[in-house]
């Protein structure tokens, strides 16, 4: 969980992308209330929402979209609580299903072919 944050490749589930809209959410409000006493504080908004579309992004992926879908009005919804894809897709596996990761598919054969020499 949460590798590679800030990159937009790869997938995510929906548990990570909750826990990052409502950390995102938090840090928001904190941020909205320090600008208030210095505009230098808008300044944090810049890698929050870098991580917030890449995180969006990573989702969409998930379910099988381009990360531009992520700008439609409430599709935020859509992203917290639709499953994603079973298995590959075109951006990759998903990351909550190593079984389907293809190196630890090679890994365990690998083994069970040691396992059956003996």
């Amino acid at each position: 969980m949460f590798k590679h944050p800030f990159s937009f490749e790869g997938r995510i589930g929906r548990s990570e992308y909750a826990i990052t809209y409502v950390a995102y959410i938090v840090f928001a409000v904190i941020a909205q209330i320090l600008a208030e006493s210095s505009p230098f504080f808008v300044i944090l908004y810049i890698p929050t929402l870098w991580l917030l579309f890449a995180q969006g992004s990573k989702r969409c992926h998930d379910l099988g979209k381009g990360g531009g879908w992520q700008i439609i009005p409430f599709y935020v919804f859509w992203l917290l609580f639709q499953p994603g894809d079973e298995g590959a897709n075109e951006y990759g596996f998903p990351n909550s299903h190593p079984k389907d990761n293809p190196v630890n598919s090679i890994e365990k054969e690998i083994e069970s072919i040691g396992q059956s020499d003996v």
